[in-house]
């Protein structure tokens, strides 16, 4: 099946009651669509139930699907339709699909080029914004470290629960930050954005990048690899800043501080040379400093401010661990208005998160007979 008539069978076959009879072909081709198409994995699942196959379905047929980025209640459908196909005649082994070519870099001048071009951008972001203020929407989370008595193995899912949701007044003034915490939950507040406990964070506003890219600061920046992030390109180099020129600091419970140094990845517009993604990921944490892991991602996209388009912080991700306890701060930077002194923002409701779509980034293929690429995980074959 083609992939615009897979697409079409999908949308009648949800709320269709007649079962579906496919060969195991067309349902690796379908599931490879439906993924595409970012259908959700309750969908998928709920049509899954309706299928009767024409082959049996083998476990390695099954590892080869889940490539495609499924969900878990998409296989646990598919090993049940496995276990319903065993009587069945065996499918032919599928065949990956093909992968595109990889996109070249740019040249090594051209990366120069265009490098200096983000630095100029970078050490002028915040002269070149306006005066607004915004409602950033912090909801933090935390859970058990692995290997504590409830946080399960190396590599288990951290079981993340709500610890609090703060509302805050960000207004941004003569290129100067200002935070007003109105409430904690859906409860008005008086305190002092500084003086609250937890996992806080400021500085999205310019000088995260600008610390980067001074020349003072000598970072070292490399190509990565091409990507997408909300339906754009973007070219990712990797960078890294030593300690000794290092500017970011790490503040525990507000009585002890670190500056450790750091790496991490820019994400450039390939045709305006804007940054549209930062990430920092601290290094050599001193044995002795209670927080163990420090990492921060941030998302830039337009928005209108008095009828003009800016780039401005749309979603920060702060993890930390400290204490056996993992701590995640999501970030979000809505309604931003123009700045007045009077100015008024409803705060009686807070906004929904931003669906995922809108911070996930889907890399391009790359070249796994390079050397330099045998341990990426897409590099990898699955035995």
């Amino acid at each position: 099946m083609g992939f615009r008539l897979l697409a079409a069978v999908f949308a009648v076959c949800l709320a269709a009651t007649a079962q579906q009879r496919l060969s195991v072909e067309q349902l690796a081709s379908f599931l490879r669509s439906s993924a595409e198409l970012k259908h959700t994995d309750k969908e998928i699942a709920g049509f899954l139930a309706k299928v009767k196959l024409t082959e049996h379905l083998d476990d390695r047929a099954i590892e080869e699907i889940e490539s495609y980025g499924i969900g878990p209640k998409t296989l646990q459908a598919l090993h049940a339709l496995r276990d319903q196909s065993q009587a069945l005649a065996a499918a032919k082994p599928l065949e990956p699909p093909a992968q595109p070519t990889p996109r070249p870099p740019p040249s090594s001048g051209e990366q120069a080029a265009i490098i200096a071009e983000v630095r100029e951008y970078a050490l002028n972001y915040s002269k070149s914004l306006p005066d607004f203020i915004c409602t950033q929407v912090t909801r933090r989370k935390i859970a058990e470290a692995p290997r504590t008595r409830y946080g399960g193995g190396i590599g288990s899912e951290p079981s993340w629960q709500t610890d609090n949701t703060l509302t805050i007044r960000l207004s941004y003034f003569e290129q100067k930050e200002d935070y007003k915490l109105i409430l904690v939950n859906s409860s008005p507040t008086t305190q002092d954005y500084r003086t609250l406990g937890g996992t806080t964070s400021t500085g999205e506003f310019g000088s995260m990048l600008r610390d980067i890219f001074e020349r003072s600061t000598g970072t070292q920046f490399a190509w990565d690899h091409w990507g997408t992030l909300r339906k754009r390109r973007v070219m990712a180099f990797a960078y890294r800043v030593a300690q000794s020129r290092s500017q970011w600091h790490i503040n525990y419970e507000r009585r002890l501080d670190i500056v450790p140094a750091y790496r991490g990845l820019v994400y450039v517009d390939p045709d305006t040379h804007v940054v549209m993604r930062v990430t920092l990921v601290a290094e050599g944490i001193p044995d002795t400093f209670p927080v163990r892991q420090a990492e921060t991602i941030l998302d830039y996209d337009y928005t209108e401010i008095a009828s003009r388009q800016f780039l401005l912080p749309l979603k920060a991700q702060i993890n930390m661990s400290a204490d056996g306890i993992l701590t995640r701060n999501d970030v979000e930077f809505r309604m931003y208005r123009k700045y007045s002194a009077e100015a008024e923002i409803r705060y009686d409701i807070t906004p929904d998160p931003l669906p995922e779509e809108k911070t996930k980034e889907l890399r391009d293929p790359i070249d796994c007979k390079d050397p330099k690429n045998a341990k990426d995980p897409r590099c990898v074959t699955k035995k």
